[in-house]
């Protein structure tokens, strides 16, 4: 954990410095400024934009009945990135925009729940019956005959 929060907080930055100083090199100091400005304000203004549809989608989510899990990783995923745009830097900046940009939000968002979900069915925390199926067991502490969680099951609409 600590060498993450080293590589968060000093390798990081220092990499990001060194990149736009080189960019600075490349095209000019007021260029440079100017993508950075340029892409704090259009990643604003995307994040504002995706996060009002993640919005809406999770209260669409709520009244039908549905589990809105896939409304809040887009809203996780939309948070994050917005702030990561907000930071001046290239990599951030990349980063902001795959979490905030749709398609590469959903491709990252798979990624981590194939990654992640899975040390949670293990622990015995959730039990889901496939990755992004249509239907995830609700069951509390009773066992099925082959010793996974057993309960009600909800249906979802396969964005969880």
């Amino acid at each position: 954990m600590f060498r993450r929060l080293l590589l968060l907080f000093i390798v990081v930055p220092i990499i990001e410095l060194a990149l736009l100083i080189q960019m600075g090199r490349w095209v000019g100091l007021w260029p440079t400024l100017g993508l950075i400005v340029a892409t704090g304000i259009l990643g604003a203004a995307l994040a504002s934009h995706e996060g009002l549809r993640a919005w809406r989608a999770f209260q669409e989510d709520l009244v039908e009945g549905r589990v809105p899990g896939r409304s809040i990783l887009d809203g996780l995923s939309i948070l994050a990135g917005g702030a990561l745009l907000l930071t001046p830097g290239l990599l951030t900046d990349l980063l902001g925009f795959t979490l905030v940009a749709r398609p590469t939000r959903r491709w990252l968002q798979d990624r981590l729940v194939n990654r992640f979900g899975g040390r949670l069915i293990r622990s015995g925390r959730v039990y889901v019956k496939s990755s992004f199926d249509r239907k995830v067991d609700a069951g509390v502490g009773r066992k099925d005959e082959y010793g996974r969680p057993a309960g009600r099951e909800i249906e979802s609409d396969g964005d969880i």
